[in-house]
């Protein structure tokens, strides 16, 4: 790992992220749409206001679930 990266859990598996990345950060850095993704951080349901105010830690565990229309 390097010296500017932190690893985090994501939907089960480890993986490396750049430090200092919010919520809506690691979206972004993901190549995701936030508006069709529900975050659990660390156990909790994240309301989308909330992806910017979070920061992410070494060990935070996260899963991202993603909306998919149709009918």
């Amino acid at each position: 790992m390097s010296a500017t990266a932190l690893e985090i859990t994501l939907n089960g598996e480890r993986r490396e992220v750049p430090e200092g990345l919010s919520i809506a950060g690691l979206l972004a850095h993901l190549g995701l749409d936030e508006r069709v993704i529900v975050v659990e951080h660390n156990g909790e349901i994240l309301r989308r206001p909330r992806y910017r105010e979070v920061t992410l830690a070494a060990g935070d565990v996260v899963e991202l679930v993603h909306f998919v229309g149709g009918g």
